[in-house]
Order: C-alpha cells, then structure tokens, then sequence
C-alpha cells in the first residue's frame, strides 16, 4: 500500500476533481454566509425612502449601549462627521473632504432607517460600512448618531 506512505501530490487546478472540471466552485444559489444577515432593502432612491419610512431598530433600551456606539462612531464615522456630529471632523478641518453636513440640519430629517440604510450602502461621497460593521454594531452607531442629533437640537 504505497500511496499510505507516498501520497499522490495535486497540483492547485492541475486535475479535475469536479464534473464540470473547474475546482473554483461557486457557493450554492441562495446560500448565505455564516453570521450574514441579508438586508432586503434595496440601493436606490426608493430603497432609502422605503428605509427611512419602514425601518426600526430592533435593540429596545436594555440592548442600547451608548458608550459601545461612541466607541464604534469615533472609529468609523467621527474622521468626517465630528465627534458633535457636526460636520466637523478632522478631514473637514484639513479640506480633504467638504460638505458634510451637520446632523441637525432641517433639511436631512434623518431618522433610524434613513441612517442604517446609509451606514449599510453609503450615501454621495460617503462608501459602505456594511464589512467594517455587523448588523449589532450598526445599529448601535444608529443609536449614538440619533443621540448626537438630539444633543444638536437642544
């Protein structure tokens, strides 16, 4: 029994292990990743729309922790948006990014929805954040971005 002692060595794409010959396999249609959870929304004008009418937080007020939020806005979001939630971060001291407007800005009337939806795709200038947080950390940022726009309101 030779091959217990001198296995066969495969070269990476060398032989066909598969059918269809190609060893690359895509995942099966419909599957999803573990720790994933799809978000149904679409990325479009509607999609926001619909978002900013329809969607809630699921964390209720024992689940809400604003100091993970804070920890979690200082990294990804405080750059541009300021630490006040002002449009002031550092990035728009120093000119590199312009226009980022304030949270408490009349005009935005942002809510939960309209700022998970934002956070999930992005919004202008701004790219998605959908890898870099998961579904809890996001909506614990929600929940901190809607604390620093009351905290403007006053």
């Amino acid at each position: 029994m030779p091959n217990m002692y001198e296995s066969a060595g495969y070269e990476t794409y060398g032989e066909a292990a598969f059918p269809n010959g190609i060893e690359a396999q895509l995942p099966v249609q419909g599957s999803i990743p573990r720790g994933y959870v799809p978000f149904d929304i679409e990325n479009s004008t509607a999609g926001y729309d619909l978002a900013k009418a329809t969607l809630n937080s699921p964390l209720d007020s024992t689940h809400v922790d604003l100091n993970r939020g804070k920890e979690l806005y200082d990294i990804y979001c405080g750059i541009c948006h300021g630490n006040k939630g002002n449009g002031q971060g550092n990035l728009v001291k120093r000119e590199k990014i312009l226009g980022i407007p304030s949270y408490d800005d009349a005009g935005r009337a942002i809510n939960a929805g309209s700022i998970y939806h934002t956070i999930y795709y992005g919004k202008n200038a701004m790219g998605s954040y959908a890898n870099q947080l998961n579904e809890e950390e996001r909506w614990q940022v929600v929940s901190y971005v809607l604390k620093l726009k009351a905290d403007l309101e006053k």
